[in-house]
């Protein structure tokens, strides 16, 4: 039987072909339209060839089980299946007006920083809800994601072709003969490390290493792993770092370097753990409605019991800076663990030192106010028994002898009729002399008296 279709061939009964719009070796997509309903769409069916093929028709069944369950904008909708004359099976799909991002990239080359991380946004809501779903797309690439108009004229990303998606809920179906050693499923440009292990273990984080990729690749208008053979490009997603993306393009911010390594990490517990994570890590550098998309994603993942919380990859891989592009956020976190206990320790040694600080301070504050208290008796009563600034003012006053009572009765205890010698203290206390504070002798009275010198004063 041929494997040609033609313009104005009718299939099913009711679907005109009017286009090929793709065709490979197992399959074809034409764009058609529906006579009863008179409006366009896409079929898809396999080829008569490929029907001997049971791996063939298991992708073909997968594929429109798996897209007519996500329901999001961003994925091409499904609306029926069937089998056609020659029994090869079909998909019904909506048309779309556009291209795919690989000829997107292809045509205008490396895109701008905003708009490439609005197209991955995008890709990811889809990619959301299908890991939501339980379900693994494993062949993620830019000739996937169709780039599309919304009716305002804006892009839309559609994820397309879930045909070797693996269900991952429990109790789902064995995946039959694609699960061969020999078979390799997805593309080897976008595939894992694990991928390139075995397919049959994967989970959503292979996919989350194809958006670092294609998010790589439209950035840059490269893939971060290139070689001429086979073994030699599984050999390098293996074991070699990818190639810098600075190196491709200066001008990226450091941040989103950060993020698209995060992606590519070897070990998959290195990378972002869901797809909610990297949008988070992806949202802050692009425009305002990444943020909107980021908390869709989160909201599609936490509905289905996933962690969407964002963890701070840009430090954690400044931590690491300096060792190139060979990136291991396994040790980083390992790091910053056994760090805890030090960051710990470190503050209850601060508060330590502030209680010991607080402690000496008011101790040295009371040494001092005692050290000063016995000071300041003498300071307070100095002014008071210094005669000499009031001795001129009171010397004329009566009251003076009052001060001198003390004198008085001991002078004249010892002469009583003696007047000189009243006078002579009252004259020697004006010229500062300093009083004691015990009653003076005769004789230390009358001294005074007979000295020439007092006389001449």
């Amino acid at each position: 039987m041929s494997n040609e279709v033609h313009e104005g061939q009718i299939l099913a009964g009711k679907f005109r072909i009017e286009r090929v719009l793709g065709q490979g070796g197992m399959g074809v997509v034409v764009a058609a339209t529906h006579l009863q309903l008179d409006e366009r769409v896409a079929l898809k069916f396999l080829l008569p060839d490929a029907l001997i093929n049971p791996e063939a028709v298991e992708r073909f069944s997968r594929e429109a089980r798996a897209a007519v369950k996500i329901k999001s904008e961003h994925v091409a909708r499904v609306s029926d299946v069937g089998t056609l004359e020659s029994g090869s099976p079909y998909m019904v799909m909506e048309y779309l007006h556009g291209e795919d991002l690989a000829a997107w990239v292809r045509r205008n080359g490396a895109m701008p920083v905003q708009e490439a991380i609005e197209f991955l946004l995008q890709a990811c809501e889809a990619i959301a809800e299908a890991h939501a779903l339980g379900i693994v797309h494993r062949d993620l690439k830019p000739a996937n994601l169709f780039v599309t108009r919304r009716v305002d004229g804006s892009p839309c990303i559609k994820v397309l072709d879930f045909g070797i998606s693996k269900l991952t809920v429990p109790g789902a179906a064995p995946e039959l003969g694609m699960t061969k050693t020999h078979t390799i499923m997805g593309s080897p440009l976008y595939m894992s490390p694990e991928q390139m292990s075995s397919s049959r273990n994967v989970d959503m984080r292979t996919d989350i290493w194809a958006l670092g990729v294609i998010l790589y690749e439209i950035l840059t208008g490269r893939v971060p792993f290139e070689a001429e053979t086979m073994p030699q490009l599984c050999g390098m997603i293996l074991q070699d770092p990818p190639r810098p993306i600075h190196e491709l393009r200066p001008d990226l911010p450091q941040a989103l370097q950060h993020v698209v390594l995060h992606c590519l990490e070897k070990n998959r517990d290195h990378r972002f753990r869901n797809v909610a994570e990297l949008a988070h890590a992806l949202a802050p550098l692009g425009q305002p409605a990444a943020q909107r998309s980021a908390e869709r994603i989160s909201r599609v993942l936490g509905a289905a019991g996933f962690p969407s919380a964002a963890q701070p990859v840009v430090s954690a891989v400044s931590a690491r800076s300096g060792s190139g592009t060979t990136t291991n956020f396994g040790a980083s976190s390992e790091a910053k663990k056994s760090r805890t206990p030090l960051l710990i320790a470190l503050c209850l040694l601060g508060l330590a030192l502030a209680g010991a600080l607080f402690f000496f301070s008011r101790r040295s504050a009371t040494l001092e106010s005692l050290a000063e208290a016995p000071s300041a008796k003498p300071v307070a009563a100095a002014p008071a028994p210094s005669p000499p600034p009031a001795a001129p003012k009171v010397e004329p006053q009566e009251p003076q002898a009052s001060q001198e009572a003390p004198l008085a009765p001991s002078a004249t205890a010892v002469t009583p009729g003696t007047r000189p010698v009243a006078k002579t203290k009252t004259k020697t206390k004006t010229t500062g002399a300093k009083p004691t504070g015990a009653t003076p002798s005769p004789q230390s009275v009358a001294a005074p008296a007979i000295d020439p010198l007092d006389g001449r004063r």
